[in-house]
C-alpha cells in the first residue's frame, strides 16, 4: 500500500514536471522567461522528488506506523511548501511571452497554490490517522491516495497549457526543468499489499 501511495505521488510529479521538446535559439525572450522560472524552480522540483523518496523508504513493511506517519507528514509538508514556492517562482517570472501566456501563467499559479493547500490538507489528514491499529492506519493511507490522485490531475492540467507549444520547448531547454525526467520512473513502483 505504501509503495502505491508513493507511486501515485511520483507519477503526479512526473506528469506535472515532465517537460518535452527541445529549445531552439529562435526566441530569446521565451528562453529568457523559461530560465527565469526554471532556475529557481529546480530546487523545488528536487524537494518534491526527495519527499517522494523519503515516503517510499519510510516503510519497509515492518516499520512502526507512527514512524511512517511522521515521515509522510513531513513529506506532505515539504511537497506543500515546494508547490507554494513554485507558484511564487512562476509569479515572479511573469507571463511567458507567447499567445495566451498571461492566462496560462495565472491559471498555473492558482493551481500550484491549490496544490500547496491540498498537500497541506493531506498532512493534516495523515497526522490524524490512528497509528495504534495497523489495519486502520493502512485503510487511512488508502483513502489518502484518492486525494492524491485528484491533486495529480490538477497538477497535470495546471501545466498542460503552460507547457504547450513554444513555451514548453523553451522550458525543456532549461537545465532546471530537465532534471525532472528522473521522477518519471518512480511512478512504476509495484503496489504493495
Amino acid at each position: 500500500m505504501k509503495k502505491k501511495l508513493v507511486a501515485v505521488l511520483s507519477g503526479g510529479a512526473a506528469l506535472m514536471l515532465a517537460l518535452t521538446g527541445c529549445s531552439d535559439d529562435g526566441d530569446k525572450k521565451l528562453d529568457d522567461w523559461a530560465k527565469k522560472f526554471c532556475d529557481p524552480a529546480q530546487a523545488q522540483f528536487k524537494k518534491i522528488q526527495d519527499a517522494n523518496t523519503a515516503m517510499q523508504t519510510a516503510d519497509s513493511g515492518g516499520t512502526d506506523s507512527k514512524k511512517v506517519q511522521e515521515a509522510d507528514s513531513k513529506a506532505f509538508q515539504q511537497i506543500s511548501d515546494a508547490y507554494a514556492a513554485l507558484a511564487k517562482s512562476l509569479s515572479q517570472a511573469g507571463a511567458p511571452p507567447a499567445d495566451g501566456g498571461e492566462e496560462s501563467q495565472k491559471n498555473a499559479v492558482k493551481e500550484l497554490n491549490d496544490l500547496s493547500k491540498g498537500y497541506g490538507d493531506l498532512k493534516k489528514q495523515v497526522d490524524g490517522l490512528d497509528t495504534g491499529d495497523k489495519g486502520k492506519f493502512a485503510d487511512g493511507l488508502r483513502s489518502l491516495s484518492d486525494g492524491i490522485n485528484k491533486l495529480n490531475k490538477k497538477s497535470e492540467q495546471a501545466f498542460k497549457k503552460l507547457e504547450s507549444g513554444d513555451v514548453g520547448k523553451a522550458m525543456a531547454g532549461q537545465s532546471g526543468c530537465q532534471n525532472q525526467k528522473a521522477t518519471e520512473g518512480a511512478g512504476s513502483v509495484s503496489p504493495k499489499k
